[in-house]
C-alpha cells in the first residue's frame, strides 16, 4: 500500500456502531457537539456511511487475517496504470503454543504474505493476497504451507472532492484453511480516514469483519479498530505507533481480558519513490493474543513501461516538460 503524502489540515474522525443505522446515529451525535461540524460530515464523512450501511445491509464477521497483514492502511491507492508489489514478513516470537480449536501454535511461526495491488482508475484498486506460514518442526504441520487467498477491491473520494481528510473504503473477501483459521471464509469492511499535518500523520481504520463460514459464522460483525499516528522526522524517515484491536461482536464486546489489544512501535522509509519499508515490533498487552511479533514490509512500485503519467504522479520519473 502507498504510504502517504501531504494534504491540507482537517480533522481526524473515529467511529463504531452495532449496526448501519447506529453508525450514523453516533457519529451525528458525536459532530454534533461542535458548530458547524453536521456540514463538514454531510460533506465529508456521509459518503463512508452510507457505504457502510449499504454494504453492512448486504453481507451478513469475518475475523482479521491474524499475524499474515499487519498493517494500518492508508487514504492513497495504488496510481492509475501502476502496481505495487509487497512482501509482508512477520514472525511470532512468543505465542500460542498449543492447537486450540483445531488451529496450529503461532509460536515461532514466519507469515509470509504476497500482496499485488493495481490501480485501474484514480479512484479504484485492486488487491491480491497469498498468505502462507512457515511451521517450526514442532509444529503438527512443520516446513512451508499454504494459507490462503484473498481479494481487495477499495474505492476512494476523489480529490477533485477536496475534502479535508483522506476517505477510502475498503472491502475484503477469502478463504483460508482449517488448519490456520478458525473460520475458513471472512468478509472484512474498512473504512479510511487519515490526515497529514505537517510532520504528523493521523490514520484510523474502524474495521468491521465477519465470518462467513466456519466457528464463528452466525456471531454478527466483529469490531477491529486500527489507529496509526507517526512522526516525520526526515524526508525519507518516519517513526510512530500502531495499535491494532480486536474487540468482539459490536453489540457486546468482549471481556477485556478476552479482546486483543497490540501495540507497534514502527519506523517507515521511503527508500526511493519506488521503494518503501514498514519494521514494527508488537506486544498484545492484553495477553489475550500472540504476546511478541516482529513485522516487516518491503514494497515496490511498477509502472510496466506503459504508465508515465502515473509514475510522475507517484515521483518515480521526472515530469514531461
Amino acid at each position: 500500500m502507498a504510504t502517504p503524502s501531504s494534504r491540507q489540515e482537517g480533522i481526524l474522525v473515529e467511529g463504531k456502531s452495532s449496526g448501519a443505522d447506529r453508525i450514523e446515529r453516533l457519529v451525528l451525535r458525536g459532530l454534533n457537539l461542535r458548530v458547524g461540524v453536521r456540514g463538514f460530515f454531510l460533506k465529508c464523512i456521509q459518503p463512508v456511511v452510507i457505504i457502510v450501511a449499504v454494504l453492512a445491509a448486504l453481507c451478513g464477521t469475518a475475523s482479521a487475517q491474524d499475524n499474515y497483514e499487519i498493517q494500518v492502511y492508508s487514504y492513497e491507492l495504488v496510481p492509475k496504470g501502476m502496481t505495487m508489489v509487497e512482501i509482508h514478513s512477520n514472525f511470532t516470537v512468543d505465542g500460542e503454543k498449543t492447537v486450540v480449536n483445531g488451529v496450529v501454535p503461532s509460536n515461532h511461526a514466519m507469515h509470509e504474505t504476497l500482496e499485488i495491488t493495481h490501480g485501474w482508475t484514480s479512484w479504484f484498486e485492486t488487491g491480491f493476497y497469498v498468505f502462507s506460514s512457515i511451521q517450526p518442526p514442532s509444529s503438527p504441520m512443520s516446513g512451508w504451507q499454504w494459507v490462503g487467498d484473498h481479494i481487495r477491491p477499495r474505492i476512494a473520494a476523489p480529490e477533485s472532492w477536496h475534502l479535508p481528510v483522506g476517505l477510502s473504503v475498503s472491502q475484503e473477501v477469502g478463504y483460508q484453511r482449517r488448519q490456520f483459521a478458525e473460520d475458513s471464509w471472512n468478509y472484512e469492511l474498512r473504512p479510511i480516514i487519515d490526515k497529514k499535518i505537517g510532520s504528523w500523520y493521523l490514520d484510523f481504520n474502524p474495521t468491521f469483519d465477519r465470518a462467513l463460514h466456519g466457528m464463528n459464522a452466525g456471531k454478527g460483525w466483529g469490531f477491529s479498530p486500527n489507529v496509526k499516528i507517526s512522526y516525520d522526522f526526515t524526508k525519507k524517515i518516519a517513526g510512530g505507533i500502531e495499535y491494532y484491536g480486536a474487540l468482539g461482536p459490536v453489540s457486546d464486546f468482549d471481556p477485556i481480558n478476552e479482546q486483543t489489544q497490540q501495540i507497534f512501535p514502527t519506523i517507515d522509509v521511503n527508500f526511493s519513490p519506488a521503494w518503501e519499508f514498514n519494521f514494527g515490533m508488537g506486544v498484545d498487552v492484553s495477553n489475550s493474543g500472540d504476546h511478541l511479533i516482529v513485522k516487516c514490509i518491503v514494497g515496490r512500485r511498477f509502472n510496466w513501461g506503459h504508465g508515465r503519467k502515473a509514475a510522475e504522479r507517484s515521483g518515480m520519473t521526472p515530469p514531461s516538460k
